[in-house]
Parts: structure tokens; C-alpha cells; sequence
């Protein structure tokens, strides 16, 4: 199964001169004509598709044969942990070993181990352990994915142009949201037909859909990694460490991404709860309310394309994380199973909005040389402090009402963190961080002044071109040599800055990003 995107793609420095500077295509399906990428990314959907199915089998293998909500917590953290423990050791080797070949490793460890789950089930190697088998063989897929996140997060970057990383990223949100709909929704009807082989069917497909991928990747260009450093691992790391924390675009796209991830987690962690406690539904419409949450996931990959080329990461970042908690409050809201499915449809848009923007400005704010190290410690930061949201969620709904798990308790904790996930994504909007789109005091679309209209407009970054109206009265403004950089409205004076985002897009594309 392919990594979730949130935590993909990077970007390699480009081997050849890039074309003159161009505003992106608003579509992300263009990114689609390169062979290269376009191979990996239709290998990647029936790859998602199987590792969903899979990871609801060992769900329902472990609940149905346990009944035990304490096992399906040890099999999380099996998931969960060699991430944390070794997610910043994946991002040095990621540096320090050749790319492509440690991505075909890690790849094919994984289909391994599926076809380990589909052999024992077959055969019923299980038996009565079946439980503590499984948490196990998680630990170790769990180690073999914290190895490979960070190699697939060198993959995108390198078969894309630069000024078209963004799109890639949310196509590749797109495929792996597409899994989480279609491999659920296989999954219930196969268990269903099947009691007795549903499962080794399952961990069969899954094993199978590695082949594409594998064959995929197999096929893009070497990979090699930067010069190596003599620096010791713990150098090596603490570089990535300091590039991170000392440098404003770079911290300020770190705390937007653990934020979201800490206040906007009791939406997923806690939905089980509220199916039952508030909906009043059987568990297993949470399925469903996933598939819905998927469904809006792909939603937002297909609106972006509308967002406007000119409108940059720093103003659509915090955007999106408000718009992000304004649908988590409006879920944590909703009396009934219609209305969340609803605000859950645009959760999932502006989930993934959220995540894929903060990973993606990042990837253009990091050097290739540190890039492995850098991904690494946003990928074990996020996986680490999203089950921090959900404890935090349940310990508000119990201060609230003296029980955490009750339908008031449930709703009031969710609530809090969509709150307090309004208030950041108000706060950043009003005080932006260009530096997230490597401008530099100086450049000229370098604007710092507080201001929410402007945060939510970004008129201050719109780029005029012949045939457009002035920003404060919509007067016709035309006839713009290509040169000039700001005009005077004729009609109300207003000074309209027409270099803003033309000139951001042209130092991005150009590099111009802070050292480390």
C-alpha cells in the first residue's frame, strides 16, 4: 500500500533547465502527460485499494475473533509505533542509500508480508493466536513503512517538474482516497460471501496489487542519493532538526501541519462514538461515514482546479485549516446520520486540502540533500501527535460531563478542537508567513500587514494581466505593458500591484528558497 499523502513527495532538484516561468495549469490532471509519474500513479490506486481491504480484514480478523476494544488498541499501536521510533532513521537512509532501490526494498517487504497474512490464513496458520499474529506482522509492516514513507517521498519530486509538484500531490491525494472508498467498500461484501476464505482473499488481492507498483517504479530513473555527508546520524538529523525550527517558512508550514493533525484527529479517532452514542446506528455504518469522508477527499482534489493560480500557500494553508475546522465543528454538531455525512463530505475536502498543501510547501522549501531527514521528522511529528487529539477530545468530553464516551461528551470534544482549530486557522490567516512560498523580506510580493479580509482574499497577491479590473472598484484596467509592475486606477486611485504572485511563482520556480 502506498504511503497516505499527507505524508508523500518531496522534490528532486531537476537535471535539465526548466521552461521560462509560467503560473501552473489550473488543472491537476496535467500532470497526468508525464510517463513516468502517470505509471506510478495508476499502479498506486490499485495498490491503495488493496492495502485498505487488507487493513479492514485484520480489523475485523482481530475484533470478530477477540471482541476485545483493548486488542484493537494494541494492533493501532503496532501500526503505529515503528513509525515514531524509527521514522527519523528511514529519513537519514533515505538521504544516505540509493532511493529507488531502497523504495523497491521496502515495497517488496511489504508484499511479503502480505502474502505471509493470505498463506497463513489460507492454510488456518492462525489458529487461536490469531490475534497476537497479526499485531505482530503489523510491527513489522510497521517497520518496513517507516522506511519506506520516507523513500516514497523522494519519488514524486523527482519524475515532476517543480512548478508542478502540487498538482502531483494532490493527484496522488485523489488515488489514495479513491482506496479508502473502493477497498472498504469491497472489503464488507467479500467477509460477507465468504466467511471462511474472505479474509485469505483479502490479503491475496492486496499481495497481488503490489505488482503494479513494484513494475512502476521499476521503471522510473535511478535515483541516487546526495554526496554523503561524514556527519553522524544524530548530526544528520539534528541538521534537518535546525532546518525545520530556525528557519520561519519551514517552522511556521510545521505547525500549521501538527495542529491540524492534533485538533482536526478526534474526527476519525471519535467517529465510531459517534455513530453509535449520538446517530444511534449500528457500528457498522462507520464504514460508510468513511466512505463519505473518502468521497470528499476526492471531491476536493477535483475543486481544486477553481482555487485561483495566483492565490499562494501562506494565505490558502490557514484557509484551508479553517474551513477544515468549521466542517469538523459542524460534524461534531450534527444530530442526525444526514447532516454528518454532509459536513463529513466537506471535512474530507478540506482534510485534504490541509495536508497535502502544508507537505507540499514544504517539499519546495527543502533542499534534495536534506530532504529524506526533513519529511521524516513531519511524518513522525504528525503520526505522533494524532493520538494526542483524540485523548485530548476525550478528556474534554469527560471534564464536560463526567463521561467521556456519552453522546454530549463525545460531540463536546470533538467540538473543542474544531474550536480551537477556527481560532489557529483565523490567527494564521490574519498574521501570514510568506516565507511558506520562500519569499524573503524584500521580494517584491512581500506583504506582511495583519489583516483577515486580506488573509481570506489574498487580493494583495493578485496578478494582473490585460483585460482585468482593479481590485477596489472593478474598473476596467487595460492595455498593461508586461513590464509594469503597478497602475493606478483612473477611476478611484487605487494602486493595483500587478507583479505580486507572478513574481512569487517566479522565485519558486527559480529556487529561491531559505538555507538551512
Amino acid at each position: 500500500m502506498s504511503p497516505p499523502p499527507s505524508t508523500l513527495e518531496p522534490a528532486a532538484e531537476p537535471s535539465a533547465p526548466e521552461p521560462a516561468p509560467r503560473p501552473p495549469s489550473s488543472s491537476p490532471w496535467s500532470v497526468l502527460r508525464i510517463r513516468h509519474y502517470r505509471n506510478v500513479w495508476i499502479g498506486s490506486i490499485g495498490s491503495n485499494i488493496g492495502g485498505w481491504m487488507e487493513g479492514t480484514g485484520i480489523r475485523w480478523i482481530v475484533g470478530s475473533t477477540t471482541g476485545s476494544a483493548l486488542m484493537l488498541g494494541y494492533l493501532s499501536t503496532a501500526q503505529t509505533a515503528p513509525m515514531l521510533l524509527l521514522g527519523l532513521i528511514g529519513g537519514v537512509a533515505a538521504d544516505r542509500f540509493n532511493r529507488k532501490k531502497l523504495l523497491l526494498i521496502t515495497q517488496f517487504t511489504m508484499m511479503l508480508i502480505a502474502a505471509f497474512l493470505a498463506v497463513s490464513s489460507y492454510f488456518n496458520f492462525f489458529n487461536l493466536n490469531v490475534a497476537w499474529v497479526l499485531i505482530g506482522v503489523s510491527v513489522g509492516q510497521g517497520i518496513a513503512v517507516a522506511f519506506n514513507i520516507p523513500a516514497w517521498q523522494v519519488l514524486t519530486p523527482r519524475l515532476v517538474p517543480r512548478h508542478q509538484l502540487t498538482h502531483a500531490i494532490m493527484l496522488n491525494g485523489l488515488q489514495f482516497n479513491f482506496g479508502r472508498v473502493v477497498g472498504p467498500a469491497l472489503t464488507g461484501p467479500i467477509l460477507i460471501a465468504s466467511p471462511t476464505y474472505g479474509a485469505t482473499i483479502l490479503f491475496l488481492v492486496n499481495t497481488l496489487s503490489f505488482a503494479g507498483v513494484l513494475i512502476a517504479i521499476a521503471g522510473t530513473p535511478d535515483a541516487p542519493p546526495p554526496p554523503r555527508s561524514p556527519d553522524s546520524l544524530w548530526e544528520q538529523t539534528s541538521e534537518a532538526l535546525s532546518f525545520v525550527f530556525h528557519n520561519r517558512g519551514p517552522r511556521a508550514v510545521f505547525l500549521a501541519m501538527t495542529i491540524f493533525a492534533m485538533l482536526g484527529a478526534p474526527l476519525l479517532t471519535l467517529m465510531p462514538l459517534v455513530v453509535t452514542k449520538v446517530y444511534q446506528l449500528h457500528a457498522d455504518t462507520f464504514s460508510t461515514l468513511m466512505a463519505v469522508f473518502g468521497a470528499g477527499a476526492v471531491a476536493g482534489v477535483l475543486a481544486i482546479r477553481y482555487i485561483p493560480p495566483w492565490y499562494p500557500k501562506h494565505h490558502f494553508i490557514p484557509f484551508a485549516i479553517t474551513a477544515g475546522g468549521v466542517s469538523i465543528l459542524a460534524f461534531a454538531l450534527s444530530p442526525t446520520f444526514l447532516l454528518g455525512s454532509i459536513s463529513t463530505f466537506f471535512a474530507g475536502a478540506f482534510w485534504l486540502w490541509s495536508f497535502n498543501s502544508t507537505f507540499a510547501a514544504m517539499q519546495m522549501l527543502v533542499h534534495d540533500a536534506i530532504r529524506g531527514r526533513v519529511m521524516a521528522v513531519c511524518n513522525t511529528a504528525v503520526f505522533g501527535i494524532t493520538p494526542v487529539g483524540g485523548l485530548f477530545a476525550g478528556l474534554v468530553g469527560m471534564l464536560a460531563t463526567g463521561d467521556g464516551e456519552s453522546a454530549r461528551g463525545v460531540q463536546i470534544g470533538i467540538a473543542t478542537g474544531a474550536a480551537l482549530l477556527i481560532g489557529a486557522g483565523l490567527i494564521m490567516l490574519t498574521w501570514r508567513t510568506p516565507e511558506v512560498d520562500g519569499l524573503e523580506p524584500g521580494d517584491p510580493a512581500y506583504t506582511r500587514d495583519p489583516s483577515l479580509l486580506h488573509g481570506l482574499t489574498g487580493a494583495r497577491h493578485r496578478y494582473l494581466s490585460s483585460g482585468d479590473r482593479c481590485i477596489e472598484c472593478g474598473h476596467s484596467l487595460r492595455d498593461i505593458p508586461a513590464s509594469q509592475t503597478v497602475v493606478t486606477c483612473p477611476e478611484c486611485g487605487h494602486v493595483n500591484e500587478l507583479r505580486n504572485l507572478h513574481a512569487l511563482h517566479v522565485s519558486s520556480e527559480q529556487g529561491a528558497v531559505p538555507d538551512a
